[in-house]
């Protein structure tokens, strides 16, 4: 953030962000984005306290607001005092749900933890944040809700049913919510990206792959992503809701 511009005159000054996932490439960029645009970005991690806490450092120093909150998602108990403690400073404004996991195998050799796992952060976490978030945010009558899918959820992956599964019904619920809120100034959409380049996608695809699956011939970037979210969580965006948003080079 630039310090010589006034905070008041940035679009998302005096909201507050919740970004789940924080730590990870993707949701740090989205964070990073965030604050850029004025909110105050609470960051979300379970096991990597540290690295938001240095992007909570990171950005300070940039000059914006943000604040970290460790929790564990896949926790009924866990989320619900999280959310409580963060509604104590009043309602979240822009939810980003970015918070997911996958552990890969062809369905035939899955085993039921690594199916439920992988369930619980992406789908079931969105719960255990949205809904306790979600009628603070409706008093306010302005909300930004942004869903983090994939595009595993529209093509299938070989080895990511679970993760295909977790993302297509996030897709099924963002179009359910978005038609709860719409008149109270709600807007509700997922992001599904394609490969972006961040270690994750390292361990999976290397540039051969990459160069014959992707049509503009590269990975796209955190910040590719972090830029189509700050516009989803702006003012402008605010006829826009109900929407999967594919973000991919062309993959689909």
């Amino acid at each position: 953030m630039n310090p010589t511009v006034d905070p008041s005159s940035l679009p998302l000054s005096g909201k507050r962000a919740l970004v789940t996932g924080a730590s990870g490439a993707l949701g740090a960029a989205i964070s990073r984005r965030l604050a850029r645009d004025g909110a105050t970005v609470l960051l979300h991690a379970n096991s990597r306290p540290a690295a938001v806490e240095a992007l909570a450092a990171e950005i300070s120093e940039a000059g914006g607001r943000a604040e970290c909150h460790v929790f564990d998602l896949c926790s009924d108990e866990a989320a619900a005092e999280a959310t409580r403690r963060i509604l104590e400073a009043g309602a979240v404004q822009v939810l980003v749900n970015n918070a997911g996991i996958h552990d890969d195998v062809p369905l035939g050799g899955m085993s039921a933890e690594k199916w439920h796992k992988v369930i619980d952060v992406s789908l079931n976490g969105f719960f255990r944040v949205t809904q306790p978030l979600l009628m603070p945010m409706l008093r306010t009558r302005w909300g930004r809700i942004l869903n983090i899918s994939s595009v595993a959820a529209i093509t299938g992956n070989r080895g990511q049913v679970n993760y295909a599964a977790a993302k297509g019904a996030l897709n099924s619920a963002t179009k359910a919510l978005s038609l709860e809120v719409a008149s109270r100034g709600v807007t509700v959409n997922a992001i599904a990206p394609g490969i972006i380049a961040s270690p994750m996608a390292e361990g999976s695809f290397d540039a051969a792959m990459i160069e014959r699956m992707v049509p503009v011939k590269r990975a796209g970037t955190p910040e590719e992503v972090a830029d189509l979210a700050g516009f989803l969580a702006s003012k402008e965006a605010g006829y826009i809701t109900g929407q999967v948003i594919s973000i991919n080079g062309g993959m689909v």
